[in-house]
C-alpha cells in the first residue's frame, strides 16, 4: 500500500526583478530534519527537473537557527546560493517575529553562516558566503575555448583564469567583450565532461563591458553537471568571483553589482558586498531579493 505525505512547498525566483526572471528554486519546509530522508529529497528534486534548478530543504534547528540542504535533479549539492536567498527571502518576509531581527544563522553542508535581513532597507537578504579556497591548477586556455565552444581570442588576457570554492568548485574565465560573453553558446554534454575531468562544478565567466554604467561586471555561469545548461543569477558563483577579485586586487569600494545571463538587457541582479567574520576575515555577501511564483502542497507517494 502506497501512504502520501504532504509538504509546504514554494516556487520562488531569486534574484528577479521587474526586467528579468531571475533563478527559479522549489523550496520545501520541514518540520524536522527526520520528516523526509536524503533518498526522498533526491527524487523531489528529479521530478522537478526542467521546473526549478535547485530545491532547497529547510527545517528549524532553534530560535535563531535554521538547517539547509540542497538538491539537484543529479545531486546533492554542498552549496546553493540563489535557493538561500529565495528561501531565506520568503522566510523572513513572512514571519513578523524574523523580519524584527537583523541577523539569522544558517547551517548547511560548507559550514554555520549568517543572513542579514536587509529587506526593509534594500527589498534584499545577504547571505555570508563560505570560507573561500584557491586551487593553482592551471588550464590551457584553447582547452576552455573549446569546451565552451568559443573562439580563443574572446578570452581576455587582461585578468588570469582561476578556481575558487566559495560553496561550489568555480572555474572563473575572463571575456573580452559584452558581445562576446553574450555569444556564447557551449553544448551541453561537451561541458559536462569537461567539467568533470577539470574537477570542478561550474564554469563563471565574465567581462568588464555591462549594459548599464552603473554595474561593474558581466557574468554568466555554466553548470552542466548539475543537469542544465546554465544558471541565470548565481549567489555562490558570484561569491567566487568576489573572492578572485578581492585577491587580485580588482574590488574598488564596498559593494558590487553584478548583471548575470545571457540576455542583453533582461539581466538579473546579484549584489555583493564585503563584510568581516567573527575572526576577523574578509568575506564576500551576496545578495538580491526574490518573488514568489507558485505555492501549495508537494504530495509525495512512497
Amino acid at each position: 500500500m502506497k501512504f502520501m505525505r504532504k509538504f509546504d512547498f514554494k516556487k520562488i525566483d531569486a534574484f528577479a526583478t521587474s526586467k528579468s526572471d531571475g533563478n527559479p528554486a522549489g523550496y520545501i519546509k520541514l518540520s524536522s530534519k527526520d520528516s523526509i530522508n536524503k533518498d526522498e529529497m533526491q527524487r523531489i528534486a528529479k521530478e522537478l527537473k526542467g521546473f526549478v534548478n535547485e530545491v532547497g530543504y529547510i527545517y528549524r534547528e532553534s530560535d535563531n537557527t535554521f538547517s539547509l540542504k540542497y538538491y539537484s535533479s543529479e545531486r546533492e549539492v554542498e552549496f546553493c546560493g540563489h535557493a538561500t536567498i529565495a528561501i531565506m527571502y520568503d522566510l523572513i518576509k513572512n514571519s513578523k517575529e524574523l523580519m524584527d531581527r537583523q541577523v539569522i544563522n544558517i547551517i548547511t553542508n560548507k559550514g554555520n553562516l549568517i543572513v542579514e535581513n536587509k529587506i526593509l532597507s534594500d527589498d534584499a537578504v545577504f547571505i555570508m558566503s563560505p570560507t573561500p579556497e584557491f586551487r593553482t591548477v592551471k588550464i590551457q586556455s584553447k582547452e576552455v575555448a573549446d569546451a565552451l565552444n568559443i573562439n580563443i581570442n574572446a578570452i581576455g588576457n587582461k585578468f588570469d583564469s582561476s578556481i575558487v570554492n566559495a560553496g561550489l568548485e568555480t572555474l572563473i574565465i575572463p571575456i573580452n567583450s559584452l558581445k562576446s560573453i553574450l555569444s556564447i553558446n557551449p553544448e551541453i554534454d561537451t561541458l559536462r565532461n569537461f567539467c568533470i575531468k577539470v574537477g570542478i562544478d561550474i564554469i563563471e565567466v565574465f567581462c568588464e563591458e555591462t549594459y548599464d554604467k552603473k554595474s561593474n561586471f558581466r557574468s554568466r555561469v555554466f553548470a552542466p553537471t548539475f543537469g542544465y545548461l546554465e544558471d541565470p543569477a548565481t549567489g555562490s558563483g558570484n561569491s567566487a568571483f568576489g573572492y578572485y577579485l578581492i585577491k587580485n586586487n580588482l574590488w574598488k569600494g564596498d559593494s558590487l553589482i553584478i548583471e548575470q545571463n545571457g540576455i542583453k538587457e533582461r539581466y538579473n541582479i546579484v549584489k555583493l558586498r564585503k563584510g568581516l567574520d567573527d575572526d576577523g576575515n574578509t568575506r564576500v555577501l551576496f545578495g538580491g531579493g526574490a518573488i514568489t511564483r507558485i505555492e501549495g502542497k508537494y504530495n509525495l507517494w512512497t
